[in-house]
This record gives structure tokens, C-alpha cells and sequence, in this order.
């Protein structure tokens, strides 16, 4: 049978604008998949919702299909997309509005039922993570284009190939394959050498986007359309493959793939064959994504130049230890980031960054107070007194949670190796609730006719068990070793979860990674990234990928809404981490 290619033209909400018309004339694609979707993007959106109960969905997407609509359906593309966000039924509304006023016979569905709000009282949104199969049953039905709301990401793959082979929901190795393949096209140019450790191997000005040619058996190349930008080789296949990953199950609602079984062939020029990818039943579970206030934050940043850094830190610090005493705010942080070099050549370059941060459930506690106490101190502080932009009133912060809910009907199967395992109106952090036991997920495929279709739950699920650690290869031999940064035999990529973040890091030579496996373990982890010292850091073995993924817990705080650090996704910790340095083999080097 030939290949289902299912390309993607969207990896967040705010991706490039054209990308959509350049996937539907630049080759050949039967299903076009857009990702908007993120956990900071919900409270996006849910804000918007607060501001007018019939937004909720990325507006930027009729627009961009407003000048594609017509070309797809001349080509007979189907379109898939999260666009939907907390209102796929208000999006997939306007989609037919917008296809009778251009004239085109567009049949348009969506999928419904993630929506968990009113269950969860406090929150802005709650929203469980729907599989593919409400996409398959639209797509089955003659759908052109299909909106969902919250599912996982892969799901806008899965559900497309689900449809076109027949998939069962008990074909795991399928699935998993599908899965595999959704999650490297999730998000994107990051398949195609964007954001990849090594970049400067190819021309990443303006990557393409990527696409893959699935087959009925579950296995996929990835590939991009002849004449774009970028490259697909195994090592950009390898770093999305890690993003955001812990362990050896990455586990979905339809199926568990096993990530320690992928196998990866460079196959010919950005062809990167993917195969050998089993799956498991899913858990019995399904992943509720909860979004509420946390509070205010307000910030300001002094800047120190000169001389005498730390001293005029530290006079600052006094000067204000009386404003902060005076309504002590739940969080305070100081930071001193030292930007500053010695006889520097500009004013930029010779000074350092003071940063205070202060958290609180009243907004008053961060606002002006703060601010008053902190601009008053211009003409009566250190020499050379400014700060990088005024002080405001105090912002609003969110908080991101996940809980599980069951799936309801599901018979679960027990394995052997089986364990348990804008501004928003709220002055003050409400109280979540969480009656998790009582939630039921009612999944629901609207046709494109009204219909209304339910989606059943798979019928066989599986806890998640922890992979025992594979063996290690053999050491490499003694011999000379060089003091030198990791990311010269190493790539990394991070990214976060809620509050935790991974990296994954992969080596390119099996000499390299038989030095890797042995030299980065989770103790070696945490003595190059001190802020990971006193959080629980688990390293995961990958030997098929040459790589060892760490999950570092708690290291975000509640998630990147709250921005707990200076980078609140985690999105350079791996670029960090590759530029610590090692007594690294000369042999690598």
C-alpha cells in the first residue's frame, strides 16, 4: 500500500505564517497537521475565554487558511489541527463560515469532550489529553478538515493513519510507530535542523517543514519537500525524538511506545527511515492538564556597572529589605547576574544585572509598593543608579498542574513487569479541588454532518513500569584525556514537562557513546548544572538512540507560566549543559 505523508505547518501558535502554503505547493502531502497547543498556550487562551466566552482557539488559524483553503481542496489535502484549543466547536464554526463565503464544499468536524473545566472549580482550564481515534472517525466519515481541542500531540498524526490503514485499537506496534513519527513532526522545523546543537552543518536560515511517509505497518520516513530549507538526518531526528521524553515508555492515550525499541537509518539525502517501534497497551489513565492563577509577580532589574559590583548589590538589597518587611511578599528573589567584564570597550559589556523577583496571592503586595519603593532610590543609591524598565504594578502568574483520570470502561491487563506508578480578574490564588475519582471524559467525534459520534476508550490498558536500565557497552580503553566542553562530541536537546525539565543527550559515534554511557551519570549530571544538586535527577538509558535522557524534577517550579527561572521552559539547558567542561578522550576530540 502507498504511503500516507502527513506533513506539519505548525509546531506552536505563532509559527511562520506561510508555512502552510508552502507545504501544500511544494510536494506532494496527503494530511496537513498544525500543533498550536502548549501548556502556556491553554492559559493563553483561557484568558482570552475570561475576555469573551466565544474565543478560545487560535485566531491566527482562518486567517492563514483563508488564503489556503481553496488550494487544498483543489489538491485533496485533508487538514488537521489543535487549532481548536478550549473552543474547536467556535473554530470549527468559523471555518465553515469562512468556506461558504469563499464558495469552497469544505466538510469540516471536530473533536470535543476534553474539556474538564467545570470539574476542576479554581481552574482557568482543565483539559484532558484526547487520543487520535475522534480524528480517525472524522476523517473515516469524509472530513476535510478537522479541529480538536486538547489532545496530545502525536494524536494529530496517529488519528490520519489510524484512519487510512484501518488501525485497530489494539495494533499497539502501529500506533507506537505513528506516534513516534507525530512526535517528530510535532513541533516543526525542529526536525529539520532548527534549534539543533549542530546547526552550522547545514543551511538553517529558513528550515522547512517537515513530513513523513508513513507506512500501513507502523514504520516512516521522515523527509521535507526537494528545495527547502534545512536537512533531516539522523541527528535532527534524535534531538526531537528526545524533546520533552523521560524514560524508555512514552505513554499516550491510545498506546505506550516503547522509545528503546526506535531504530534510525539515514536512508538518502533528509530521509531518515524510522523502524522496529513497539508499543504497549496505554495506561489506564488519562492526563488532565489543569491551568489556574497563581498569583502576582512583579520584577525589576538594576543594572550595576563598573566597579565595586557586589557592594552596590548588596546596598541595594538593604535599601529595600525595608520596603519588603514592611508586607513581606510570599517569594522573594534576588539574582545577581554577573554580565560585567573587566576594563571593558562599551557600557553594556561592563555592567552586571540585579534582578529582584517578588511573588505573592495579593496584588497589592507586589505593586506599588514595590515599585514606589524601588524608583525612589534613584538619585539616593549606588553610582551609576538605573534599571533596565520601570517597575509596573504587578502581574498575574499561572500555574500548571496534571492529574489522571480514568478511563472509563477500560479492562485493564496486568504485565508482568507492572508497578503503581492581559490581566485576569482575580485578586487572590483560589483553592483548586481536584475530585479526580468522579471525572468521566466524555470523547466525542462531531461529523462534519452534526453527528455526533462517541469514542470509546481502549479496551485493554497497562500501568506504567519502570524499563530496567539496559546494560552499558564496554568502556573505552584508557588513553589521554583533554579538558574541553561536552558539545564537542555530544548534542543535547531540553525542554519542560510542568515543572520538570529534560535533556536529552545523544552521541554521534558509537565510540562516543561508549564514553558517554560510562561518564554522564546523574551524579555527574548535577555537578555540571548545580541548580539540579538537591532535586531528584533520573537518568535514561537509550542504546538504540546512542543517547541517555535525564528528567530533572521541579527545577521549573509550577511550570513555565510561573517563570520560576531565567529560562522557564528549560529551552538552553541542554546548550548549557554542553558547554561544561569535561576530561574528555583525545581520541573524540
Amino acid at each position: 500500500m502507498k504511503p500516507l505523508r502527513i506533513g506539519n505547518f505548525s509546531g506552536f501558535y505563532g509559527d511562520r505564517s506561510d508555512a502552510l502554503r508552502e507545504m501544500l505547493t511544494g510536494g506532494e502531502v496527503d494530511v496537513l497537521t498544525g500543533d498550536y497547543l502548549a501548556e502556556l498556550t491553554m492559559l493563553i487562551l483561557a484568558r482570552d475565554r475570561l475576555k469573551d466566552p466565544s474565543a478560545g482557539y487560535a485566531r491566527t488559524f482562518p486567517r492563514r487558511l483563508e488564503d489556503c483553503l481553496g488550494l487544498a481542496h483543489e489538491r485533496g489535502v485533508r487538514i488537521v489541527t489543535n487549532a481548536g484549543g478550549l473552543n474547536p466547536a467556535g473554530l470549527a464554526g468559523e471555518i465553515r463560515r469562512l468556506a461558504d463565503r469563499l464558495g469552497i464544499p469544505v466538510r469540516v468536524a471536530h473533536v470535543e469532550g476534553d474539556d474538564l473545566t467545570a470539574a476542576y472549580p479554581g481552574t482557568l482550564a482543565a483539559h484532558a489529553y484526547l487520543g487520535g481515534f475522534g480524528i480517525a472517525e472524522c476523517l473515516r466519515a469524509g472530513a476535510d478538515v478537522v479541529v480538536t481541542g486538547r489532545v496530545t500531540d502525536a494524536a494529530l498524526v496517529t488519528g490520519p493513519a489510524a484512519a487510512h490503514f484501518g488501525w485497530r485499537p489494539d495494533d499497539h506496534d502501529r500506533l507506537a510507530g505513528a506516534v513516534v513519527a507525530g512526535h517528530v513532526l510535532e513541533c516543526g522545523t525542529q526536525a529539520t535542523g532548527g534549534n539543533y546543537a549542530f546547526f552550522a552543518e547545514g543551511d538553517v536560515r529558513r528550515p522547512g517543514f517537515p513530513l513523513a511517509e508513513i507506512h500501513a505497518d507502523g514504520s516512516s520516513v521522515i523527509t521535507k519537500h526537494p528545495g527547502t530549507g534545512g536537512f533531516v538526518d539522523v541527528g535532527t531526528v534524535t534531538a526531537q525524538l528526545l524533546y520533552e521524553t523521560g524514560g524508555a515508555r512514552y505513554a499516550g492515550p491510545d498506546v505506550t511506545a516503547r522509545l528503546d525499541t526506535v531504530r534510525l537509518a539515514q536512508e538518502g539525502t533528509d530521509r531518515v527511515r524510522i523502524e522496529g517501534v513497539r508499543g504497549e497497551a496505554p495506561p489506564p489513565t488519562l492526563k488532565v492538564g489543569l491551568n489556574r492563577l497563581g498569583g502576582f509577580r512583579n520584577e525589576v532589574v538594576f543594572v550595576l556597572t563598573g566597579l565595586d559590583i557586589e557592594a552596590k548589590a548588596a546596598l541595594v538589597r538593604e535599601q529595600l529589605a525595608d520596603a519588603l518587611a514592611k508586607t513581606p511578599p510570599s517569594e522573594v528573589r534576588w539574582e545577581l547576574v554577573r554580565t560585567d567584564r573587566a576594563d571593558a570597550d562599551t557600557e553594556e559589556t561592563a555592567s552586571a544585572l540585579l534582578r529582584l523577583v517578588v511573588r505573592d496571592p495579593d496584588q497589592q503586595v507586589v505593586g506599588r509598593a514595590l515599585s514606589g519603593a524601588a524608583v525612589e532610590l534613584a538619585l539616593a543609591s549606588y553610582p551609576g543608579f538605573h534599571v533596565l524598565a520601570p517597575p509596573g504594578k504587578g502581574a498575574p502568574y499561572g500555574v500548571f498542574e496534571d492529574v489522571y483520570v480514568p478511563h472509563v470502561g477500560a479492562t485493564h491487563r496486568a504485565g508482568a513487569s507492572d508497578v503503581d506508578t492581559d490581566q485576569v480578574p482575580a485578586p487572590h490564588v483560589p483553592t483548586v479541588h481536584v475530585p479526580t475519582a468522579h471525572v468521566s471524559v466524555p470523547h466525542v467525534a462531531v461529523l462534519h454532518d452534526g453527528r455526533r459520534v462517541p469514542v470509546p476508550p481502549p479496551q485493554e490498558t497497562r500501568p506504567l513500569a519502570a524499563v530496567p536500565d539496559p546494560p552499558l557497552p564496554e568502556p573505552l580503553p584508557p588513553g589521554p584525556t583533554r579538558r574541553a566542553p561536552l558539545g564537542l562530541v555530544v548534542g543535547a536537546r531540553s525542554g519542560d514537562k510542568g515543572g520538570n525539565a529534560n535533556v536529552g543527550v545523544w552521541a554521534r559515534s558509537e565510540a562516543a557513546w561508549r564514553w558517554l554511557s560510562h561518564t554522564l551519570t546523574a551524579d555527574t549530571f548535577r555537578q555540571l548544572i548545580p541548580e539540579s544538586r538537591d532535586l531528584p535527577v533520573t537518568r535514561h538509558l537509550l542504546p538504540n538512540l546512542r543517547a541517555v535522557n535525564f528528567v530533572v524534577e521541579g527545577i521549573l517550579g509550577a511550570g513555565v507560566a510561573a517563570q520560576a527561572r531565567f529560562d522557564p521552559q528549560a529551552k538552553a539547558l541542554g546548550e548549557w549543559l554542553r558547554s561544561r567542561h569535561l576530561d574528555i578522550p583525545e581520541a573524540l576530540l
